[in-house]
């Protein structure tokens, strides 16, 4: 497995591969689990080759405390990718690297980036909108995979890809869940022991509440501080969506209703 430090390197990386080559793109911030092993193995299952990056995206955080926070466990996180199928990974040990205009020029997305995780972390999009499609212009994939745990962020990929007619295709990938129904996530990582005996009543909660006000009382009236918590609809479908505080850490999920 070939481990890319730059955009220079990964673009050698990317022109030395034959251009029938089908590459699988899997972009990560890292802290890897078992949700982010089944994108790469989906990756690899489809494809000749699979690319991972890991990177964790300054520009979408809205607190400087909350990214130094932000766990990092690269040589495990090599390992998932290695046992996983990837062929390569890109690590850039430059964070300025992906943003040598030092951020000047962004991607806005100005309807649904501004509903839900939008309306609480002002900016979080535009970071996440504009270093995807960094990374998809530089890794130059036959397909790109995302999680449906972060459905708001894979909806607004998704768009942009198609806004900006991208070549790679965008693929959804159901949420790994625990047992206890709880999505898996690099923050749960944070929880303390009687929170994680908790965090999973917000899957529960969504997923049984007749009504997002009834999801809301009942996380609420659990220990919960709800960000947010709405049943919406989009390209068609309905989902009920939820960001909550357990303690200093934040939680989201959807269900489809």
């Amino acid at each position: 497995m070939k481990v890319l430090n730059s955009p220079s390197a990964l673009r050698e990386w990317r022109n030395t591969r034959s251009p029938d080559l089908k590459i699988g793109f899997v972009p990560t911030m890292g802290a890897l689990h078992e949700g982010h092993a089944s994108l790469i193995r989906r990756s690899a299952s489809e494809n000749d080759a699979t690319l991972v990056s890991i990177f964790v995206n300054p520009t979408q955080f809205n607190q400087a405390s909350d990214f130094e926070k932000y766990p990092k466990t690269l040589e495990e996180d090599l390992e998932i990718c290695r046992k996983a199928g990837a062929v390569a990974v890109f690590v850039p040990q430059a964070p300025g690297s992906l943003y040598p205009d030092e951020y000047r020029y962004r991607i806005t997305e100005s309807e649904w980036s501004r509903k839900l995780c939008g309306e609480f972390r002002p900016g979080h999009f535009d970071g996440v909108l504009t270093v995807v499609l960094k990374l998809l212009n530089l890794a130059r994939a036959k397909r790109a995979y995302f999680g449906e745990k972060d459905h708001q962020q894979l909806t607004l990929i998704a768009g942009l890809a198609r806004a900006f007619f991208l070549e790679t295709e965008i693929i959804a990938v159901p949420t790994v869940r625990e047992e206890s129904g709880l999505a898996l996530s690099s923050r749960n990582r944070r929880l303390s022991p009687s929170e994680l005996s908790l965090a999973p009543l917000l899957y529960q909660a969504l997923k049984n509440s007749p009504s997002a006000s009834i999801a809301r009382e009942t996380l609420e009236g659990s220990g919960f501080k709800v960000e947010y918590l709405e049943d919406l609809v989009q390209n068609g479908r309905a989902r009920r969506y939820a960001a909550a505080w357990l303690g200093e850490t934040r939680l989201i999920d959807n269900v489809e209703i």
